[in-house]
């Protein structure tokens, strides 16, 4: 357990606070492109606790100023996207991507008292179906050149979807390998030929075992953590009756974000972004190896447990998360659906808005959030002192050097697990249609 004050400073993230002040060094997620692409590119976006409002103007570039005009206060959301920018309904004042009032138009003839007014603005970004935006300080950080970013637009789906809660404990659920074998666990095991764009339903490596038996029978995994240039690597053995062993190699990348295997074919790379204090998004970047991913089929058996257009699930605490006390007796160890993500958000909002951590009891298997917690206690303490070149991936790192990270599943058979999963991951990259290597 900790402080009470600790807590508020892992958790609160509005400009000032302690762990607000560390993310905003780092590029965040804040809409999916699919937000914009309608008729009118005009989208609200509440992030960090700030509330802002995302926009493409006539020269299609991205602009993402303050939500509420500098004048008045009126809400932008509503503005005429009009003259290469957005202005103001209530009377007109106009203002460019970068969040410059260029014109009153009732102000008198001839004042200039638009220069002095400016939105607050971000620089924005579009990544392989994610809009990025950075509200720190100075000059943004390069990109690191993981697989999402690397991998063809054709290989990367991103969605994205609401949880009601702080978004440290919705990142801990990542970080934690125990939890899928009770969590997730299936009690009856699918074939493993409908598993395509789901997770846990592929087969473990090349084994032929379904991954739902793995994490039903051997819940007790070695679990080991170590610190990387990103952040942690989480690297889980399961030993199998056979002799052999099964390696689920995972990772956290500071500071909110997790890349794991979805599936022999695919990685999730997934950002865990606060709304606000008491709300987060997750963002998820699905990458495939192999084949360009079936945007439509992901999209749709995803739209089938949420909501537009702000992506909040279907299932939620209003209904029970959809709990069937015939299905936990039988199919599920949940009673909530054959969906993960149901699981997962039960898991993290039942905890409370923000997780009341003056009452917990870690174990060893939560290693990994005890080392993650460090982290990011050491990373406030850097940019309060202003040590900022001690944060994770702004040591001074040329991050276009940074590939993977490596997130597979493998199966060792002679024990030799480092191996194993080193040959599993070299085996994909090298059949991999774009440039995977690392």
């Amino acid at each position: 357990m900790i402080s009470q004050e600790m807590n508020d400073s892992l958790t609160r993230v509005g400009p000032g606070s302690d762990a607000g002040e560390v993310l905003r060094r780092y590029w965040q997620p804040a809409a999916l492109l699919d937000e914009l692409e309608q008729g009118r590119p005009v989208v609200p976006v509440r992030l960090l606790g700030e509330d802002l409002v995302l926009f493409r103007d006539s020269e299609g570039e991205l602009g993402l100023i303050g939500r509420h005009c500098p004048h008045r206060g009126a809400d932008m959301c509503f503005g005429r996207l009009e003259d290469n920018g957005l202005r103001c309904p209530f009377h007109g004042w106009h203002f460019d991507r970068n969040g410059q009032c260029v014109e009153q138009p009732g102000e008198p003839e001839g004042s200039r008292m638009h220069e002095k007014i400016k939105s607050v603005s971000y620089p924005v970004v579009e990544k392989n179906g994610i809009v990025w935006a950075y509200m720190g300080p100075g000059e943004p950080p390069a990109f690191p050149n993981f697989d999402c970013f690397r991998a063809p637009s054709s290989h990367v789906f991103a969605f994205k979807g609401l949880w009601k809660c702080n978004w440290l404990q919705a990142l801990e659920v990542g970080i934690d390998p125990a939890h899928a074998s009770f969590l997730h666990r299936f009690l009856q095991d699918e074939d493993s030929a409908d598993s395509y764009g789901k997770q846990f339903r592929d087969t473990a490596a090349d084994s032929g075992i379904p991954i739902t038996k793995v994490l039903r029978d051997y819940p007790r995994p070695d679990i080991s953590v170590d610190e990387t240039d990103y952040g942690l690597r989480l690297t889980a053995l399961r030993h199998l009756d056979n002799g052999q062993t099964h390696v689920r190699v995972t990772n956290q990348i500071f500071p909110e974000a997790i890349s794991i295997p979805m599936s022999r074919e695919m990685i999730i790379t997934q950002w865990h972004v606060p709304i606000d204090d008491e709300n987060c998004y997750w963002y998820s970047m699905f990458t495939s190896y192999t084949d360009p991913v079936d945007k439509d089929l992901m999209r749709q058996q995803r739209l089938k447990e949420h909501r537009l257009p702000d992506y909040a699930p279907l299932k939620d605490a209003s209904n029970n998360y959809g709990y069937d006390a015939a299905e936990q007796a039988t199919e599920t160890y949940t009673g909530m659906g054959l969906d993960i993500n149901v699981h997962d958000q039960w898991a993290v909002e039942s905890l409370g808005a923000i997780q009341d951590r003056t009452q917990e009891h870690l174990g060893k298997t939560d290693i990994a959030i005890i080392r993650y917690r460090r982290m990011l206690r050491a990373a406030i303490a850097a940019v309060k002192e202003g040590r900022y070149q001690d944060l994770p991936m702004q040591k001074g790192l040329d991050l276009t050097t940074l590939f993977g990270p490596v997130s597979n599943d493998a199966i060792a058979k002679d024990g030799d697990w480092s191996k194993a999963t080193a040959v599993a991951d070299a085996a994909r990259r090298a059949a991999c249609p774009w440039d995977a290597t690392v």
